[in-house]
Parts: C-alpha cells; sequence; structure tokens
C-alpha cells in the first residue's frame, strides 16, 4: 500500500467536536478538516459506530480519514451514545434512537459553517447497516452512502440467524459487545469519565438472549431491515463485500434492488484497501469518486460504472490463513447478469451430482445424520485477519457428510451467483436443519468451501410464521446459497455436501435427527465471460503513531479428548498491549474462545467466552473483564455471563447475568 502524506487541502483535526442531540446528550466526534474550511466550505462524510475513535478504530481512521479530508471533505468520526467519548447510555443495536442521532448528526453538520450542505455516510459492518438504516430513514442532507461489509435483512443475514438457523456468532458477538461497551470514556477528555463509567455498567445489557429470543422474522427484525421497502433508497449507494466473509449476498441485494453499484473481492471483513486475501484495492480513490460525483457535483463517471465488478477465486489449495488469493476480476455492466446462465444438476442414489439425462435423478434414498462436531472447519462467520480464521481444507468435514460428486472436469467451470437447492427430504424430528456446502475436490482430495447455505427446516414456508416438521412426512424444501465467484480448474469435481450439523457454526437441534433424502437438484449459475476490470493499487495516509508494551499473540487448535471423546476448537487472540505517542493512552484486549461438544450428543455443546480490555495512562489505570457460558437443553437454550470492572485494583463494579430462552423453532 502507497502512503500518501501530501494532499491537494491542508488539513487540521479536532480530536474531541461536541454534537449535541435534541434530548442534550452530547456526541464526542473526531474531525479532520481542510484548514480553510470556512472560507470554502466542504461536503461532510461521516462514519458513526459504537467502536470508540479513540483506540477502537484508531489505527484504520488515521489511515482513510485524513486522506479523504485532504482531497476537500470534513471527516466526521462519531462515538455513539453510550459508547466511546460519547454521553448517554446504549440499549440495543440499530435502535431508533440511534438512528435518529445519526439523522440529527446529518442535520447538525450541513449547517456548520464548514459545511456546504452536503452529507455521505459511510461505514463497515455495524457502520455499514446504520448508513443503509439511515438512508431508508430519508434525512435532507445525506446525498450518497458507501455501506462496506453490510446486510439488508437483519434476520436473513446477520450474526443472529441464518437460514432461520440460530448462529453460534449471536452467542459469541454478545460476548463481545457486553466487552466493549463496558470501557470508560478517556479522561483526558472527559473529566467526569468515572461518573459515566459506572453509569454505564449499569445500564450494560446482555443482548445474546434478546436476540436468541426472537426466533422467528419478526417485528424486531424488520426494524432495521432495508428490504422492507427497497423503494425507500432514494441516494446513491456504493456497496462492498468480501467472498470471505458471510455479508456477501448484501451486494446483490443493493445492485439488484435499489442500482447500487457493487464490488465484491476475495476479503475477509475489513475495508478492502487493507484487507487480506489479497489483492487489495486502492479503495480510497474509489471513494473519491463517489463523494465528487455525488456530494460535489463533479463528473467523474461513477455512473456508467459496472453495475457488478467481482473477483472470481480460482482453485488453489485450501488455506484458512491465505495472504492471497489467485483469480482475475469480472464486470457485468448488467445485474442480474446476461452473461450467466443457470445449469441444472441432479442428485441420485450413487452420490453423483450430473446433468438432466445423466444418472438418476429420482427414487433413491439417502440418510443424512451427521456427527455434531462437523463444521470445525467453517471458519469465523466474519473472519478478520489472518490467524487461520477462514474455511480450511473441507475433507474432514466431507467425509461425515452426504456427498454428491460431479464428474471430473474436462475444462475450467466458472460460477457467478447464487446457487439454488432444492431436496425433497423427510425428517424424524419436528425441529432440524439442513447445511449445503458447495466445495470444489482438488486430484489429491482436498476440499475447499466456494459456498454455503443453511435451512432451519421450521422455516421452509415462511421466516415470519414457521412451523416444526412433521415426524416422517417428505417435504419438498428449497434454499439459496451464498452468493459467489469461482472457476473450479480442468481436472477438479464439483462436490455438493449436505448435513444436518456445523458446529459451531450454527448452534445444534435439540436431538440427533436424521433426514431422509430421496430426491434432490441443484442450479448452478455459469458464467460465460464478460469484462475485466483493472483496479487502481491501495492509497492511504500515514499510519498511526504507536509503541508496542507488551506483544500479542494467536492460537486456533482443535482438540478431542481421548477419555470424555468431546471435540473442542479453541481460540486465543491476545491483542498485546500499545500506547498511541500523540495521546499517550494506552490499551489492550485478551480473548480466549472455547466451543465444545460430543460428537452424538447435541445437548452436550458448551461455547465459554472471556474477553479482557485494559486501559491506562500514567498512574490511571482500568480494566474489565467479560465471561459468557452458553449451554441448552431440549427446552431452552440457556446463557449465563458476568462482567466485572477495575480501577487500578480495586473491583468496582460487578453483575452476574442468568438467562435462558424457550426454543420454539431452534
Amino acid at each position: 500500500m502507497r502512503t500518501l502524506a501530501d494532499f491537494p487541502r491542508k488539513i487540521m483535526e479536532f480530536e474531541d467536536m461536541g454534537i449535541v442531540m435534541p434530548d442534550g446528550v452530547r456526541l464526542s466526534a473526531r474531525v479532520w478538516m481542510p484548514e480553510d474550511a470556512e472560507a470554502q466550505p466542504v461536503p461532510a462524510v461521516l462514519e458513526y459506530i459504537p467502536y470508540r475513535k479513540r483506540d477502537g478504530t484508531l489505527p484504520r481512521d488515521e489511515l482513510m480519514h485524513p486522506y479523504v479530508a485532504g482531497h476537500g471533505y470534513a471527516c466526521v468520526r462519531v462515538d455513539m451514545r453510550g459508547n466511546g467519548d460519547s454521553e448517554g447510555l446504549m440499549a440495543d443495536e440499530y435502535t431508533a434512537q440511534e438512528l435518529q442521532d445519526a439523522c440529527d448528526v446529518i442535520g447538525w453538520l450541513a449547517a456548520q459553517p464548514w459545511c456546504n450542505g452536503a452529507v455521505g455516510m459511510m461505514g463497515k459492518s455495524w457502520g455499514g447497516f446504520n448508513c443503509l438504516q439511515t438512508a431508508f430513514l430519508q434525512p435532507e442532507a445525506l446525498k450518497a452512502v458507501i455501506s462496506v461489509c453490510s446486510t439488508t435483512d437483519r434476520f436473513a443475514d446477520d450474526i443472529h440467524f441464518k437460514g432461520g438457523c440460530l448462529l453460534g456468532e449471536n452467542f459469541g458477538w454478545g460476548a463481545v459487545m457486553l466487552s466493549f461497551s463496558s470501557r470508560p470514556p478517556d479522561p483526558a477528555l472527559r473529566p467526569d469519565w468515572r461518573e459515566e463509567w459506572l453509569a454505564r455498567l449499569e445500564a450494560e445489557p446482555w443482548l445474546a438472549p434478546r436476540w436468541a429470543a426472537h426466533q422467528a422474522r419478526d417485528d424486531y427484525w424488520r426494524h432495521g431491515s432495508v428490504c422492507e421497502d427497497y423503494a425507500r433508497m432514494q441516494v446513491p449507494v456504493l456497496s462492498i463485500g468480501g467472498w470471505a466473509d458471510n455479508y456477501m449476498n448484501t451486494v446483490d441485494a443493493l445492485v439488484r434492488h435499489v442500482g447500487a453499484k457493487g464490488i465484491v473481492g476475495p476479503w475477509v471483513h475489513q475495508y478492502p484497501h487493507t484487507a487480506v486475501p489479497g489483492p487489495a484495492i486502492g479503495f480510497l480513490q474509489e471513494a473519491l469518486r463517489w463523494w465528487d460525483r455525488w456530494l460535489k457535483g463533479v463528473e467523474t463517471g461513477v455512473e456508467a460504472d459496472p453495475a457488478m465488478r467481482a473477483y472470481m477465486l480460482h482453485s488453489a489449495p485450501p488455506d484458512a490463513s491465505a495472504r492471497h488469493r489467485a483469480g482475475h476480476w469480472v464486470v457485468e455492466a448488467e445485474w442480474p447478469s446476461p452473461n450467466v446462465t443457470v445449469e441444472e444438476l441432479h442428485l441420485d442414489g450413487s452420490g453423483a451430482l450430473g446433468r438432466a439425462g445423466q444418472g438418476k435423478p429420482a427414487g433413491f434414498e439417502r440418510i443424512v445424520s451427521t456427527a455434531q462436531h462437523l463444521g470445525l472447519s467453517a471458519g469465523e462467520f466474519f473472519p478478520m485477519g489472518l490467524n487461520a480464521e477462514m474455511p480450511g481444507d473441507q475433507a474432514a468435514d466431507d467425509a461425515l457428510s452426504l456427498c454428491f460428486d460431479g464428474p471430473v472436469l474436462e475444462a475450467p467451470l466458472a460460477l457467478l451467483g447464487a446457487a439454488r437447492l432444492r431436496l425433497r427430504l423427510a425428517s424424524d424430528q419436528p425441529l432440524g436443519f439442513v447445511v449445503a456446502r458447495l466445495c470444489d475436490v482438488a486430484p489429491d482430495g482436498s476440499s475447499v468451501r466456494i459456498a454455503h447455505g443453511m435451512l432451519n427446516l421450521c422455516h421452509r414456508h415462511s421466516r415470519e410464521q414457521p412451523e416444526p416438521m412433521t415426524p416422517g412426512r417428505a417435504e419438498e424444501v428449497c434454499l439459496d446459497l451464498d452468493q459467489m465467484a469461482y472457476r473450479l480448474a480442468a481436472g477438479h469435481r464439483l462436490r455438493l455436501a449436505l448435513s444436518n450439523s456445523y458446529w459451531p457454526f450454527l448452534w445444534p437441534s435439540p436431538a440427533q435427527g436424521q433426514l431422509t433424502l430421496t430426491e434432490g437438484r441443484l442450479s448452478l449459475p455459469v458464467h460465460q465471460g464478460g469484462g475485466t476490470w483493472t483496479p487502481p493499487e491501495p492509497e492511504a495516509a500515514p499510519a498511526w503513531r504507536h509503541r508496542v508494551l507488551r506483544a500479542g499473540q494467536s492460537r486456533r487448535v482443535v482438540e478431542t479428548d481421548l477419555i470424555r471423546g468431546t471435540r473442542a476448537l479453541c481460540v486465543l487472540e491476545d491483542g498485546g498491549d500499545v500506547e498511541n505517542l500523540d495521546h499517550g493512552l494506552c490499551s489492550g484486549e485478551t480473548m480466549t474462545e472455547r466451543w465444545e461438544i460430543h460428537p452424538d450428543d447435541p445437548l452436550s455443546a458448551r461455547a465459554t467466552h472471556v474477553w479482557e480490555q485494559r486501559l491506562s495512562r500514567g498512574d490511571w489505570r482500568v480494566r474489565t473483564k467479560a465471561r459468557a457460558v452458553m449451554t441448552a437443553d431440549a427446552g431452552h437454550l440457556h446463557m449465563e455471563a458476568e462482567l466485572t470492572a477495575w480501577e487500578g485494583d480495586q473491583v468496582v463494579f460487578s453483575r452476574k447475568y442468568n438467562e435462558k430462552v424457550k426454543r420454539l423453532f431452534v
């Protein structure tokens, strides 16, 4: 990545600009803008998230916001209420209050003497969500958004449920937010930091049980889901995603339904100028083209950009820590693409995956009843980096699955879009799910996951009104796999692997369960070719000035207990401790996860997460620790947590949470 320090306009920075909401709550903003902005007003670009501008996202903020500001913008990084250096309390994600605050911030920015009245909004993940949700509310000054790694449907495509199945990440992210939101403001900016901190701790919600209790697509999930009325999305949207992330479906939805421009690369859950696997792209240059057109009225040609630019991955050995993925960029002027044709493949009783007219498409009987530890190579819901967080070799999981293999390919096979799977099956249990993985199997037997999809069978007819299966009664079900862009090499095979377990990606069903499959067909989006794109090389502003006080470490291992027979995925992410050399704040965090299960017992599933946060400067020192445990019995999900806070060596706060959630459909 090329570092730039000289920009067309010299910038100045405000480390704590106050933006007061109508109810009197002061939000803290870090702002970069041209020194002459009051004489020559500029558009504002807002990033609005709970992840702490003073320490949490500061390393990435330093790379992005000064760069954009130096090209004639006021870049405004706001801590949401109840987080970082902002006042107030946060009750949940994407609340009406959060979104109203966003609208009020946009109105405030547009009215400032240094702003020309035009505001853009950008963000990744939480910030990508709320910039779409804010656009849905149509604040007058908001003229365009850039949304990275986000969703249009909070129930279908977020960290809580997928295909109606309860994600392990629902519990994991609840533990994350219990930890992240437990930290105080910086005393250097907030003399009342301690009072604010204790108030936050007292109000700290344990959100994982709340999320898990909404097991249908009800009003809770409809709120904040822009797919409820795409017609309300009136501003231009640039949507960006990554194939190694689990938010890859959003780009398709926004391009298809609101005329957004889409870019999907090989990346994990990061901004694409810094993300792995490579190749990274010049995201900031693309962002400037977007902002210049929609916030300044400069003819940059973005309207003529292709509807979709997608990096098509090429066959390569499996690598859960891949730094780079071989592939090429494909360009589609229209979306859905006229260069994609649907090819129907049939499942047959011999385990073959063949074209129509080949094999026996119906009349077989195969059983899906997989070991509960299947899925240990699935990777994270949203990988963040190189610590074996991406899917690994699927061969071990394939061996536990019901697999259907295509013939050895005589020529490369390119896929672009989403595959659809139709199955006729019966379940011996009222609750259960099916998982489908599409894999690239090399001649040596290694298996790379191309895409996966899952369906809670209670949701086979409706996400809004689920209903249990009738044991023994065969029904037709349909599920879409995730979007993909992938080219299988000649000599490889396409494999469809089916399971009814996927630990710890999905929380297991209450009983082992057996699915009897009697028919199936797979619709593949086969790509016939198209244009290409050469993206700009990554650029950024200088990195933040810091000193490493203690180096971090990472570990990810699978344990087998030879006495009890359990399997466990054990994760350590110790970020070490660092000192910010500009304002002296020292920060660090350490996380451990343990996901344990017995292959024969879904009720043995147990997840334990521990997060520690550390902040200090001189003699001032605080620490918080969040410990969370999830288990289940046949009737309920059990979620316990404990939050403890220290000032120096003294415990100043401690609370235990113990909640259970009735298993209605999971």
